[in-house]
């Protein structure tokens, strides 16, 4: 036997809000732009070697958690 009338739903509401995906916005792109520095410098260059790792370190270890994280 079927239970038809007793159908509960699965969906509740999305998991992230609108300010998480902001913020993974601004993750990817503080990551790209991390990229991007990293690939324009020169080799031994203080962009090359010490900014745009820091970028995306922060990009990659505190932006994007926050966005995860934050309720």
């Amino acid at each position: 036997m079927s239970q038809k009338g007793n159908k509960s739903s699965i969906f509740h509401s999305w998991p992230f809000g609108k300010r998480n995906y902001l913020l993974f916005v601004v993750g990817l792109v503080t990551i790209i732009l991390g990229y991007i520095l990293m690939y324009t410098g020169e080799t031994s260059s203080f962009q090359s070697i010490v900014l745009s790792p820091l970028i995306l370190v922060i990009g990659y270890c505190v932006i994007i958690p926050i966005s995860i994280f934050i309720k």
